[in-house]
């Protein structure tokens, strides 16, 4: 078995319009730039991106944003500095937004890739973040139900990676890939 394939391009080369696709990274650090170049010259339209971040500049999601080739964004920071592309792209209606506290964002991804329906925290409770969703009181404390996030491919950077898809990460650049990886349908990583 040999999971490589020879060029970033075929790597993304099944991502179809509408797809949900997952950004690895944490800051600079584990974005999959190539991937994303690929993914912008493949032309995909209707995509809904989850990441922890809405891109900055004009750099890896904001690219994407650029092109007009995000539908809707799923993320914890969105306004990163210099992050003119989601914010036109917002402002004018043309993006949606689902803003998620960033453990409660890395939780979402850990529950869909160990395969639980859910779990309860109370971060959010009270605030906006709650609305729609069920909540419940124990012990005295609110909780809010969070259900787990799934998404068709993720697109990663990896520090290395084998032939059968064992991928090992550098520095934070573990904080979203590796689960991310374990919450998509199809995994895609950009390895050094």
């Amino acid at each position: 078995m040999d999971k490589r394939v020879a060029d970033l391009e075929s790597a993304v080369a099944s991502i179809p319009d509408g797809a949900s696709v997952m950004i690895g990274g944490f800051g600079s650090s584990g974005i999959p730039f190539g991937l994303i170049d690929a993914l912008l010259a493949q032309g995909a339209t209707g995509l809904t991106v989850i990441s922890n971040n809405a891109g900055a500049g004009e750099t890896g999601i904001a690219k994407l944003l650029k092109a007009g080739q995000v539908a809707k964004v799923i993320c914890s920071y969105p306004r990163t500095p210099g992050s003119i592309w989601f914010e036109k792209r917002y402002e004018a209606g043309e993006i949606e937004l689902e803003v998620v506290p960033q453990g409660t964002l890395a939780e979402r991804l850990r529950a869909a890739g160990a395969g639980l329906g859910g779990f309860l925290t109370p971060t959010g409770y009270g605030t906006l973040l709650a609305e729609g969703k069920e909540t419940r009181v124990i012990d005295g404390r609110g909780y809010v139900m969070e259900a787990p996030l799934h998404a068709d491919f993720a697109l990663l950077r990896a520090e290395s990676g084998d032939k059968w898809g064992n991928l090992n990460f550098h520095a934070t650049a573990r904080n979203f890939n590796p689960v991310m990886a374990m919450a998509s349908r199809h995994a895609v990583a950009e390895v050094r």
